[in-house]
């Protein structure tokens, strides 16, 4: 495999984890980043020794040298930054959520296979080993048919109208932010919901601050869902079948363990080798992608995002949760 420069565009907390992930892979390096601070941006150069540091996405749009642009950006952004990636020509790995809703997502997909370029959403749980091992759990009936799939994702920080958590304009609150995490969950076990119930609790800035999700499956499954950033959860996840049950241990989105029940007796405790800080592992696909010429990735797949932005969207319409500077074009 060839080595890959990575450009950054966005570059907050997240975006120096995912650096912290390209140094793992011996063939990757962050090569260029972006900032709407020069600032900003030549400090995070150096703190990963890129050679290059831009005080505006559009400038680092003339670099030549990139082979794939990573967008770490807040939700709000996502949109119109991939979208100028991918006129410019740059193979994109966004971060989730992937847009704001499935108008902007569906126009980003069509944008990538009209121009033949890549892209995929940074979902980095997909590609842990961990969802790997539990498919193939699965896969083998070890616990049976499925019939429950229960996860949460609760976070509490101090309530700031200043953080992009708290703003309604930059797509904040629980639902996309940690909620996306129990919401794929589901989807990767049991598929698209035939029925969603969903309840929130509306801040004063208006956005979900609790969300509960209760999914429905005409063949019998249920998923019970919730996502908060006001309380602290367990941040655990269980997949029950009719014969036991798979518990996915805290934090159930990072790399973690996965321990298999049966009759509430534990069998079986499985501890995944990892190696890196979890991001370098959806690096690696990307590059992978691209070595094999292709647009979209299958592990993550551009029709399964479109489903899951699709999911969120139903949720959102049942909690009344909206955000009037994208929502009114759909």
């Amino acid at each position: 495999m060839k080595n890959y420069n990575w450009g950054i565009i966005g570059l907050g907390n997240i975006a120096n984890t995912f650096a912290r992930g390209l140094s793992f892979i011996p063939n990757a390096r962050v090569f260029a980043v972006a900032s709407r601070s020069l600032e900003k941006a030549i400090s995070f150069a150096q703190k990963y020794d890129a050679p290059f540091a831009y005080g505006s996405y559009e400038e680092m749009m003339q670099n030549p040298d990139i082979n794939i642009i990573y967008i770490a950006t807040p939700h709000a952004l996502h949109y119109e930054n991939t979208m100028m990636c991918l006129d410019h020509g740059f193979p994109v790995l966004c971060e989730k959520a992937f847009a704001i809703n499935a108008r902007e997502v569906k126009e980003m997909v069509d944008k990538s296979r009209t121009k033949k370029v890549f892209l995929m959403e940074a979902f980095w749980t997909r590609f842990l080993p961990s969802m790997h091992i539990l498919m193939d759990l699965i896969n083998s009936n070890t616990i049976g048919e499925i019939k429950l799939v229960r996860a949460d994702f609760g976070i509490k920080g101090a309530v700031d109208p200043k953080n992009r958590l708290y703003d309604n304009n930059l797509g904040g609150g629980s639902l996309l932010d940690v909620g996306i995490y129990p919401v794929f969950l589901a989807l990767f076990v049991l598929g698209i919901p035939d029925n969603i119930e969903a309840v929130a609790t509306i801040g004063k800035t208006q956005v979900d601050e609790n969300c509960g999700m209760l999914f429905h499956y005409k063949d019998g499954p249920v998923a019970s869902l919730f996502s908060s950033i006001v309380a602290r959860t367990g941040i655990e996840a269980e997949i029950i079948g009719e014969n036991g049950r798979i518990v996915l241990n805290s934090l159930f989105f990072c790399p973690t363990s996965l321990s298999i029940y049966k009759d509430d007796k534990l069998v079986k405790t499985i501890q995944p080798e990892y190696y890196g800080n979890g991001y370098n592992y959806e690096a690696v696909e990307a590059m992978n992608c691209l070595e094999k010429n292709l647009i979209e990735s299958k592990t993550m797949s551009l029709d399964f995002s479109i489903k899951l932005i699709e999911t969120l969207d139903r949720i959102r319409n049942k909690c009344g949760l909206y955000y009037p500077l994208h929502d009114k074009k759909a």
